[in-house]
Order: structure tokens, then sequence, then C-alpha cells
């Protein structure tokens, strides 16, 4: 199989970078000065092994690319940005006949639960993955990933549920990449316990990396907040022991070259200064599901807010301190506790 990265940024870049190193075709997908960088000097991918750089054909636009049946897209751009992917690659020709949307699938490789939904509107073979790996797009060209002794765990499933011969061939082209692609017919399950540890997402990209009580004690809110309206839509989510059974000796975190560690996807969306930040689909997932089953959700609502105004206004990753962070939480709180409590 062939896989055709659309987005090829820290997971993006990663996966791609990992199976091309384990002799699989890939084909890279980007935009702007990252596509220059990558069609220019090749991919430099930097993981605990070291750091090399890879000449990958690399393309800017769906329509530069002939594709085949044996090919796989996996799509890991932004969420926030799949609508747009999803329409240029839906309508693409296969060699022999039908379209991409026809026939081939489509791997949602992305934080959120939002892209699945998007896509199987236009795809007719649409799969999840949890994405749980560590890694980092800060300059044009280059991917690090911290992960090790695995580079990432990454669950694999069709959408909305089950498992077929697809998915276990991407997951043996993956686990022959240092990944662990465990083949699972709940993917979505694993998907939402990620959606609930990204929402603190937000709190990480307006304060810097959760290092302090302050910050963590904060963490602890909006995601507690996020799993009773996970409960009340009756949602079901794998559980903290059963990821961690999963997870333990497989990998871990710590900067392999000694670094200070980098902030996840949402800061590093802050400090490259794209305008954009996922917070929508993943704090705003909580608020979208409070709404539908009459959970009030304020502290989400409030990271949803902060983290779309830092985007908008383009202002610096860790700006804001914790303290301010929290006082308009408690804030939140209180008008929906009493609404004359809301300043003027």
């Amino acid at each position: 199989m062939r896989y055709i990265i659309i987005g090829a940024g820290a997971v993006g870049g990663t996966i791609g970078g990992r199976l091309a190193e384990a002799g699989h075709e890939v084909v890279l997908v980007a935009r702007g000065a990252h596509y220059a960088a990558l069609r220019d000097g090749g991919l430099r991918l930097t993981t605990a092994d070291g750091t090399g750089t890879q000449r990958l054909p690399v393309v800017d636009r769906a329509d530069a690319v002939r594709l085949t049946p044996d090919d796989v897209l996996v799509l890991s751009v932004k969420t926030q940005d799949s609508t747009a992917a999803l329409e240029d690659w839906a309508a693409q020709p296969v060699d022999g006949g039908g379209t991409a949307s026809e026939r081939l699938p489509l791997v949602c490789a992305q934080n959120g639960v939002e892209s699945e939904r998007l896509a199987l509107r236009r795809f007719r073979r649409v799969y999840g993955m949890c994405v749980y790996l560590p890694a980092t797009h800060l300059e044009p060209g280059a991917v690090s990933a911290s992960g090790r002794p695995l580079t990432g765990v990454l669950h694999i499933g069709r959408f909305p549920g089950g498992t077929d011969e697809t998915a276990r061939r991407v997951s043996a082209d993956l686990e022959k990449s240092n990944f662990l692609a465990p083949v699972v017919a709940d993917v979505m399950r694993w998907k939402y316990a990620k959606l609930t540890s990204n929402l603190a997402n937000a709190i990480e990209a307006a304060t810097g990396v959760l290092a302090d009580e302050a910050g963590v004690a904060l963490a602890r809110r909006v995601m507690a907040e996020g799993r009773v309206v996970l409960a009340a839509a009756g949602i079901e989510v794998a559980g903290e022991e059963e990821q961690k059974e999963v997870r333990t000796d497989k990998i871990r975190f710590d900067p392999f070259d000694g670094s200070k560690r980098r902030g996840g996807s949402s800061w590093q969306s802050l400090d490259r200064g794209t305008g954009t930040i996922e917070s929508d689909y993943l704090n705003g997932e909580i608020a979208l599901l409070g709404r539908l089953h009459g959970v009030p959700t304020p502290v989400n609502d409030t990271l949803q807010r902060v983290a779309n105004g830092f985007a908008r206004e383009r202002r610096p990753a860790g700006s804001m301190t914790v303290a301010e962070l929290t006082a308009l939480v408690d804030e939140a709180v209180a008008i929906l506790q009493d609404p004359s409590e809301a300043s003027p």
C-alpha cells in the first residue's frame, strides 16, 4: 500500500517519515513554506534514533497525485481544516475508474471526534485513529517525535465501528515502523478518551506547559467537566487503567535530547501563528454535547473562548498566567450560579 499523508505536520510528518524509513511508499501533502522546504530539502525527522532527512514525493494539491487502488489516504490536518481537505480529495479520480471517495480508505489520524463524521459524508470507507504521539512541528521541513522506545500508540478501526482487512494491513505496516497500532472494533471509545485529555490543550496553549500545581488543578477541572458531559450523553470512554495498560513500558514522553519539553498541538498552532486553533473541536465538542444534553460547561466554554481569542489575535503562546485564566473560569462558574455576578 502507498500512504498519502494529507497534512505532513507533527503527526502526519512523523507517521509518514517512520513508514518511509521502514520501506513503505509515502507521498506527503503540505502547504506554503512547509511544502517548499519539503520539496527543496526533504523531510528532516528527529526521533530517539537520531535525525535523518528523507527525500519523499511531496505535493501541495490533490490533483498533483495520480491515485491508485492501493492508496490509503491519511488525514492528519487539524480538524478545522478537514472540510476543505475532504472536499479536495473526495472527487479525485483513481486509476481504473471511480473516485477517491468511492474506492479508497481514509484514515482520520487527528485529535477530536468530528473528522470521522465529516469524512463519512463523502467517503465510503472511513477509519478512526486514536493518536497518542508526542510530536512537534515548529519549523518548515522539520518534525520531531520524542516518544520512546516506541514512537507512538495508534489505535485504528472502522468508523463508526468494526474492523476489516484494511485496518489490519495498515496496523501491520505501522507496527513495522516503530508504532504500536492495535486494531479495535470500538476506536471511537479510545478517541473520546483522548478527547478528554486534550481538553487541557487550551490551558497549555494560553499559559505554557502544565508544570505547576495551579495549572494541573485547572486541567483536572476541565477534564472532570468533560467526563460528566460524556456520561450524560451516554458515550463510552476507554478507562484510565485500560489506557495505561496499553501504553506502559511502550512509550514515554521525556525529551531524548535533554531539551525542555515543547507544548502540544494547540500550543504549536499559536507558536507558529497560524491564526487558527482546534479548540472548537476539543472544548467545543464538550460544549456542544453539554447543550444537547442539558449539562452546563462553563470551564470548557471559557477555555474555548480564550483559545480562539489567542489564535484570532495571534497572541503568543503562554502569554497568560494560570491565575488569570483560572479567574476567568471562576467568573464563568459564578455567573452560571448567579447571573448577577456578571461583570458590568
